[in-house]
């Protein structure tokens, strides 16, 4: 049986967009482990929804790298390798630096002042929850002032890779974001667009090193498997036998 317990909704996330989220949590607690089939049909009645927003999350997910979709057999956890997580944060790091940098030569008025706000207030807050809300804000003000629904739309394209809230799980992220943020606020008011875009590469690419650490310590990160294997290893996969609650 799968967690009975449900995955952090938001009003703004649709019914894919959880599945996503509560199907990332079950392979990060190591209740779907490499090479596990992925109960699609299960995964539906424990969130109380219809297949179809569990197929549009595997498919999401798939892009993502986390699973595997095979025709006619279904979907398959594939393993997390160093460098696929390394990827993923280059991305981050790309795409919002050219919002930055787009935002910067683009003018947008009062950006500065409203990541100067926000730099400020990261610093006065230890609380996840608040600090992960004003981590929000501050991207988002950023690529609200780049004004490019193509910087937009490739950042929703990419799924978040820790599911739940980061800065809970890995209290040394709030660190470098902060020296990230208020990198990418100094270049923003002195209106140079190179060094906005490269204070948030930098930026990204010390979370990597938090989200390898903690993928190092739940266990999930494996390494790459050789000689053309698929992504899910070359044993059958058998039928996973979850717990009927989630571990603490």
């Amino acid at each position: 049986m799968l967690p009975v317990s449900r995955p952090e909704v938001t009003r703004r996330r649709s019914s894919g967009e959880d599945a996503a989220r509560y199907i990332q949590r079950l392979i990060f607690d190591r209740e779907l482990r490499p090479g596990d089939r992925v109960p699609q049909d299960e995964i539906a009645r424990a969130l109380g929804i219809s297949r179809i927003p569990v197929r549009e999350a595997l498919i999401a997910l798939e892009a993502g790298g986390w699973v595997t979709i095979e025709l006619n057999r279904g979907a398959f956890v594939n393993t997390l390798d160093e460098p696929a997580v390394r990827d993923h944060y280059e991305l981050y790091g790309l795409v919002y630096g050219l919002a930055a940098e787009r935002a910067v030569r683009r003018g947008a008025s009062g950006l500065d002042e409203e990541l100067g706000k926000l730099v400020y207030a990261l610093r006065r807050t230890d609380d996840p929850r608040e600090f992960s809300r004003l981590v929000i804000a501050f991207h988002g003000a950023v690529i609200a002032a780049a004004r490019s629904n193509r910087i937009a739309m490739a950042l929703r394209a990419l799924t978040g890779l820790v599911p739940g809230n980061f800065f809970e799980l890995v209290p040394a992220a709030m660190d470098v974001q902060r020296r990230g943020s208020a990198a990418v606020a100094r270049a923003v008011k002195k209106g140079d667009a190179v060094q906005a875009a490269e204070a948030y590469r930098r930026m990204m690419r010390r979370q990597a090193d938090n989200v390898v650490a903690l993928f190092r310590q739940r266990g999930v990160l494996q390494h790459r498997p050789r000689g053309g294997q698929s992504s899910h290893g070359s044993k059958s996969p058998s039928k996973t036998s979850l717990p009927s609650r989630t571990r603490p």
